[in-house]
Order: C-alpha cells, then structure tokens, then sequence
C-alpha cells in the first residue's frame, strides 16, 4: 500500500451551499467532526481542532485554511507543529471538493501529504490508517447531522 493519499467520496441530499457550510464552518464542523474547532474560514488563518476534552486529555491539533471558494471548496493543512507555518513537510492537506449531482451534493474529501512528512514506515503507515478510519467514522456523521439542519437552496 502507498500510504499517500486518502480518498472518500460522500454523496448528501443538500446543496453545495449548504454542504460548504457544513465543512468550513467551526461552528458546524464541531457538530460532525471535532469536539471544538476555532478558526475563521478565510485563507491564511490559522486555528485549531480540539478531540476530547481541551483541559483533559483532549488532543489539540494546528489548523491553517489554505483555499476557500464557496460553494466549491474548503481546504486546509493540520498536523503541523503549532509554532510552525504550515507547509508540505510539515502538514497533511485536506480537500472538500463538492459538485452539484441531482438534488444534492457529491463530496469529495481527500487527505494528502502522509509520505512527505518523513515518518518512518511503521509511523506512516500508522498515521495513515489512523486517519482512513477516522475520516470513514467521521464522514458518515456528515449525512446524518445534515439531515438535522434546516436546508435551504
């Protein structure tokens, strides 16, 4: 396996207005993906995800927004040490790319950049398995919490 690129493709009855919402927004991403999100959607801004608890033993992790072009797509780089800009080494890049497909949304998130982090074998593979099953958990929250929301054209 190469350990390079996760790939997931999600389809969702809303419009890609409403879905890019969903996937750049903190306050909508915290009700789907992380415990608590803290960034503003625009490029450039650096922010963090929080897993858990933030005073416990929750996980904090870097977030730089790197593209933003509503209704179409929201990527960001993570995993870079906190004191760090983020940069190909030293993050991994996630894409929301979203098209129109009948009355709804086709989601396409991919996570790149796992073999430019320089990680030993066991790590990246490690790292990449860890993220694929995460990423599968957390995307089929996404349908669900939409479902929640009052959808609007």
């Amino acid at each position: 396996m190469e350990f390079g690129t996760i790939e997931r493709e999600v389809y969702v009855e809303a419009s890609p207005e409403v879905v890019f919402e969903v996937v750049s927004s903190p306050d909508h991403l915290k009700q789907w993906w992380p415990d608590d999100a803290r960034y503003e959607p625009v490029p450039g801004s650096s922010g963090e995800i929080v897993f858990g608890d933030r005073d416990a033993d929750g996980m904090v992790v870097a977030l730089t927004v790197v593209d933003v072009r509503p209704p179409r797509l929201f990527s960001f780089r993570w995993t870079h040490p906190a004191d760090q800009v983020a940069a190909e080494g030293n993050s991994l890049l996630v894409t929301f790319a979203l098209t129109p497909s009948g009355g709804g949304t086709l989601l396409k998130m991919t996570e790149a950049g796992f073999r430019e982090m320089g990680w030993e074998a066991a790590v990246l593979e490690q790292q990449y398995q860890e993220h694929s099953s995460g990423w599968d958990f957390y995307l089929s929250r996404l349908a669900p919490y939409l479902a929640t929301l009052e959808l609007r054209p």
